[in-house]
């Protein structure tokens, strides 16, 4: 088949390219490089260097190539920016998708799997958290994937589309091979701003509240290799392609780690003391977020491979250690 990949030079985006032509697949990308970088674009996808929110570039993409099926990255990402500039996400997420929508239904592309996230629960009455839980977000990110969904869904009543919403909590790790990796700008994600720490880049490391009902008083999240991320994406577009109906799932590794076990397996991996130190909790941060993968296992067949905290910070610091600087040079 040939998927659409939007985002293909972003961090998940671009290990989902490798996984989907590794699998014999063609792959074209589209992305603006606004937080994608061009050296994670793979040899063997078509690029288009372009903004989903442009009807004239995203139409000329379904011209020139016979796609089958969309996988949807392309949007902002960041809670903390998303609380102090929502407008940003209302126009990158939720104008970006309706001019995208917009292109499929006129070129009769009819199926996209659409990357969500956890954040549409809010603060989960639950753990694990379930699909049917309620939605609540308690941010503009959440708060515009939930509406990027529904989106989907009203555009699957009128005009037949079928999408499949990957509601997922921290991906994380890197490529095996080392070859591609995360690379933020400004970097907000736990693992990768620990392993700062033994790349000479930080003194500490910081945890944010160490007084959570939690049983060692830190934050519990849900870590999920990015490479297994990418996996379901693929089973969820195969998923679409058999003809089943629209639906949403969760992808976690239903565990859970505190920051302090992740600091801990991150001294383990690189040898280094990773000093840490204890800051005031910040607002909005519940103390465990775990989800239940069973439907995404049962229904889509979906098997984490890399679950193992200690090789998913391996592989995160075999990129990292040789890529300090992410791509750059």
């Amino acid at each position: 088949m040939k998927v659409l990949v939007l985002g293909g030079a972003g961090y998940i985006g671009s290990h989902t390219v490798c996984e989907l032509i590794d699998a014999g697949h063609d792959v074209v990308i589209a992305d603006n490089l606004e937080t994608g970088h061009i050296e994670a674009v793979h040899p063997k996808a078509a690029f288009y260097h372009g903004d989903i929110r442009n009807r004239e570039f995203i139409d000329g993409v379904f011209d020139k190539e016979k796609i089958d099926g969309v996988i949807h990255f392309a949007a902002n990402s960041l809670v903390g920016e998303s609380m102090t500039n929502p407008l940003k996400y209302y126009d990158n997420n939720l104008c970006g998708t309706k001019v995208l929508l917009e292109s499929m239904v006129a070129h009769g592309v009819d199926k996209i799997v659409f990357s969500s996230t956890a954040a549409t629960y809010g603060e989960p009455e639950s753990i694990p958290i379930l699909e049917s839980d309620k939605t609540e977000p308690t941010n503009p990110y959440g708060e515009t994937k939930l509406s990027m969904e529904k989106m989907m869904k009203w555009t699957g009543v009128a005009h037949g589309l079928r999408y499949v919403a990957l509601r997922y909590f921290n991906a994380c790790g890197a490529h095996v091979d080392g070859n591609i990796g995360e690379a933020h700008n400004p970097e907000s994600h736990l693992i990768p701003l620990i392993l700062q720490v033994p790349n000479g880049q930080r003194e500490s490391i910081s945890i944010f509240g160490d007084d959570y009902d939690t049983k060692d008083g830190t934050c519990v999240r849900d870590y999920i290799h990015v490479t297994d991320l990418a996996q379901a994406h693929i089973l969820a577009m195969q998923y679409l392609m058999d003809g089943n109906e629209s639906d949403v799932f969760n992808l976690g590794n239903g565990v859970g780690f505190t920051v302090k076990e992740v600091i801990e397996t991150a001294r383990k991996v690189t040898g280094h003391p990773i000093p840490a130190v204890v800051s005031p909790r910040r607002g909005g941060d519940p103390a465990t977020l775990i989800a239940s993968s069973e439907k995404a296992k049962n229904v889509l067949g979906w098997k984490p491979e890399h679950a193992d905290l200690e090789e998913i910070i391996q592989t995160a610091w075999n990129w990292h250690k040789n890529h300090p600087n992410g791509y750059e040079k």
